[in-house]
Parts: C-alpha cells; sequence; structure tokens
C-alpha cells in the first residue's frame, strides 16, 4: 500500500507515517496541498491520503476532484475540534485519525483501504488448489491473463499472486476496477493526460498502465469497459504503447495485463458489447475462479484467516469459531462468495462479547437475502415458499428493487460496492438507484470506514 502524507513529518503526522510503515505501507510526503498535487500526478498508484487537518480538508477534496483523483481522504488532528471534524467528514474524508495516533486504529484503516491482503492465497479444496497449480505454470510467462468468476470469488487476490511469482515480482502492481470509475474519467485514469487536455487538466497526469511500467496491470470488471476504449486497449496489447488523452506522441509502456470479470464475455460478444479481437489477446491463458460454494474445503480456513485479521486489526484478543458455528458456515449458500464471507467474520469479530464465536454471532439468517426461490437456490417447504411470496404480491415491482438494495446496502454495512457485487450489477448501477432513492426521500445507509461509495 502506497500513502501520501500531507503534513510535517516533524509532528505528530511522523509517528502515524512510522506506524503505517510499520505495516508495510510505503508512504511518501507533501508540506502542501499544492506540492501533494504535483505528487499525485506523478504517481498514479496511491491508495490513501493522511492529511493535517489544518491543511484545509475541503480544499483538498476540492482541488482532488477537479482533477479527477479517486483516492480517500483521512483526515488527521492533534486538537480535539469537534466542528472541524465535522466539516472535514462532511467535505469528503472517509475518516478521522485523532493524534497522537493509535497503533491498532492506524492497522484498522489500513485493513479497510488495502486493495490485497498481504498474507497470500488462503487454500484447502481441491478444486481451488487445481487453479492456483495453473497460475503457478502461467505466472512466469509474459502472456496476458483472462480472470473469471463470480464476484466476490477473489479474482483480484489471485492476480496479485501471479505478479508475486512473475518475473515482474520486483515492480509494481496496479488495479483499476473499470465499474467503479464513471465512463468519462475511464480514459484519463488509464492512460493520463496533458495540461489543457480537458477542463480541469491543470497539468500533465501519467495513467495506470505509466503507473505499472515494468510490472502488472490489472483491469478489474473489464466487461464494464466502452467499445471505444476496449480499440484503444486493444491498440495497446498489440504495439505496447499508450497515447495520453490530449497528447501528440505514443508513450511506450511495458506492462504485463491480467484481466478479470464476473461476466460471461461470450455472452458479451455476442450482444456486441465486447470485442472478439479483444477477447482473443486478453485470453491468452484463462483462469476461472470456482464460486465458494463450489470449493467447501476453502470455507473454514478463510473464516478462521479473517477471524484473526479483524481481532488483531481492532485490538480484540484471539477468537476462534465454535463447532457449530463451523458447521453453519459450511451449511451456508455464500452467494457474496469471499467477501460475503469476510463482511460476516468481520461482524461477529466486532459484536461478539466472547473469544468463542457461536451461530448467533455469525448471523448469518439475516444476512440471507429476501429473494425468491429459483432452480438453483435451495428449495423452501411448499407452505414457506407461499407464505415468502405472499409478502411480496401488491408491492410494485420498483418497491420490491429498492427494498432489496436498501436491506443488501444495510447488510453489507454500508460498503457499496460489496452490495453491487451481492446483487449482481455495477457500482455505477446502484451509486445511480440510490441516488434516485435519497431523492425520492428514502434512508440510504451511508457508507462506513473504509467502504466505497
Amino acid at each position: 500500500m502506497r500513502i501520501l502524507i500531507i503534513g510535517s513529518l516533524a509532528s505528530e503526522l511522523g509517528g502515524a507515517a512510522r506506524i503505517a510503515m510499520a505495516r508495510g505501507a510505503r508512504i511518501d510526503q507533501a508540506d502542501t496541498m499544492s506540492e501533494a498535487l504535483r505528487v499525485l500526478r506523478g504517481r498514479a498508484q496511491f491508495d490513501l491520503v493522511i492529511a493535517d487537518i489544518a491543511c484545509g480538508i475541503a480544499a483538498l477534496i476540492q482541488g482532488l476532484a477537479a482533477e479527477r483523483f479517486a483516492v480517500p481522504v483521512i483526515a488527521a488532528s492533534a486538537v480535539a475540534d469537534e466542528a472541524l471534524v465535522i466539516a472535514a467528514i462532511e467535505a469528503g474524508a472517509r475518516d478521522y485519525l485523532p493524534l497522537p495516533p493509535d497503533p491498532d486504529l492506524i492497522a484498522a484503516m489500513l485493513s479497510a483501504v488495502a486493495h490485497h491482503p498481504g498474507d497470500g492465497m488462503i487454500i484447502g479444496d481441491p478444486a481451488m488448489m487445481a487453479v492456483l497449480d495453473r497460475a503457478q505454470q502461467v505466472a512466469r510467462s509474459a502472456a496476458s491473463v483472462l480472470i473469471t468468476g463470480e464476484s466476490g470469488t477473489g479474482k483480484e487476490v489471485l492476480a496479485l499472486h501471479i505478479h508475486r511469482q512473475s518475473a515482474r515480482a520486483e515492480g509494481p502492481f496496479v488495479a483499476i476496477n473499470c465499474a467503479a470509475i464513471p465512463e468519462a474519467l475511464l480514459e484519463s485514469e488509464l492512460f493520463g493526460h496533458e495540461k489543457g487536455a480537458f477542463s480541469g487538466a491543470l497539468a500533465r497526469r501519467i495513467g495506470k498502465f505509466e503507473a505499472a511500467h515494468g510490472g502488472t496491470l490489472l483491469l478489474d470488471e473489464i466487461a464494464e469497459m466502452d467499445l471505444r476504449l476496449q480499440s484503444k486497449l486493444l491498440r495497446v496489447l498489440q504495439e505496447r504503447v499508450i497515447d495520453r488523452v490530449g497528447g501528440d506522441r505514443p508513450v511506450p509502456v511495458d506492462v504485463r495485463i491480467i484481466a478479470a470479470t464476473n461476466r460471461n464475455l461470450v455472452d458479451e460478444m455476442a450482444l456486441g458489447r465486447f470485442r472478439e479481437d479483444l477477447f482473443f489477446r486478453l485470453g491468452v491463458i484463462t483462469l476461472k475462479i470456482p464460486a465458494l460454494r463450489e470449493r467447501p474445503g476453502d470455507i473454514l480456513p478463510l473464516a478462521r484467516y479473517f477471524l484473526d485479521r479483524y481481532a488483531q486489526a481492532n485490538g480484540l484478543g484471539a477468537k476462534r469459531l465454535s463447532e457449530t458455528a463451523e458447521a453453519a458456515l459450511l451449511r451456508y449458500g455464500w452467494r457474496g462468495n469471499v467477501r460475503e464471507l469476510q463482511n460476516i467474520m468481520h461482524r461477529a469479530v466486532l459484536l461478539s462479547d466472547n473469544a468463542l464465536i457461536d451461530p448467533a454471532d455469525l448471523e448469518l439468517d439475516g444476512a440471507k437475502l429476501p429473494t425468491l426461490p429459483t432452480a438453483t437456490a435451495p428449495s423452501l417447504p411448499g407452505e414457506a415458499v407461499t407464505r415468502e411470496i405472499a409478502t411480496l404480491v401488491g408491492r410494485r415491482m420498483e418497491d420490491v428493487e429498492q427494498a432489496l438494495i436498501l436491506e443488501t446496502l444495510r447488510h453489507c454495512l454500508g460498503n457499496r460496492t460489496h452490495a453491487a457485487n451481492i446483487l449482481g450489477i455495477s457500482i455505477r448501477a446502484l451509486r445511480n438507484k440510490l441516488r434516485d432513492y435519497a431523492a425520492h426521500g428514502a434512508s440510504v445507509p451511508s457508507a462506513g470506514t473504509g467502504m466505497a461509495a
């Protein structure tokens, strides 16, 4: 993880920087907002900004938005001024860090925004071991890789593993979620832009391709990319050069591409939404990750990993699963895959008062979404099906959809990326629906710490 600190390291911020570095973060520092923007333009791979509240959080957020930087900001201050804190959060800061820094709080913040777990692959099921063996075979090559699988199965984790096993392991690993960035901004995020290329382009800025030079670039949710950008991406793969937006000369790049999607690209090609030539260029090697319900041998190892991870991050004592809790986890359907398991274990760690996690702490009944039975879902007794359908009869389709979306968001503790994955829609579509619901007076759960908005 790379963090930009805005403010003097001679202050308490220096202590926060040292704690973050001790936990594996790479630190860059800027004294002022204008200097910070120059640093951000030169690197397209920051995961987090921690800024002294005295630097002016509102102006910083506005500056980031004007230059289209999508990086979370944490406001930090040694002065306990509630009004300043509230103003910073209202301006768009993701969270507030009181100084002097608490190591456990910083660990929790880093965990919340981290793109990748740092401990490698957690695998116990033969089906997933077969995928990993194939990944190991292709890791040392320079070939492009296409990773497919349902949302939340761990596609980004596998991509990072391939990078770490490749000849490019010492180079950068840069990930971009094509669904999480508005279409109008995605081209600039990928390829960078020149000063004056468009309104708000105040200076040259490099994109993800240049940031990943000498390393690996993960294009997550590649199926969300529009056809025009797909054509530009195909040229990059063929010629190994990019064109910055507003640029007048090609820029050479040396990048290995890993693409990931939860969609069936063959179906997308048939519908005219994905280029066939790009599909064959990307899919030199294809790895399909099974859904969590199809690899039950991974459920308990992953559950124990997340249990230990969140207990440590939140400064809690060791916790373990009871036998009945383990049995409940093995019976559960895992529609949201590993991401849903991670969320449930995080909640159990926070809400359980005991060292032993039992089925009640998991709240699996509450996690089940109120859906009608389908051919792939476990069938319910006829009477129960009738009762469940009866609760929906007479309601408008729009109202049922709204209730499902809002309940899923509450289940995900406000994490919109997680909710969109469970619902099977893009983060962009979810964001638009929530905006409409809020405009009509609905109570929309807010994004919590580390939650994608």
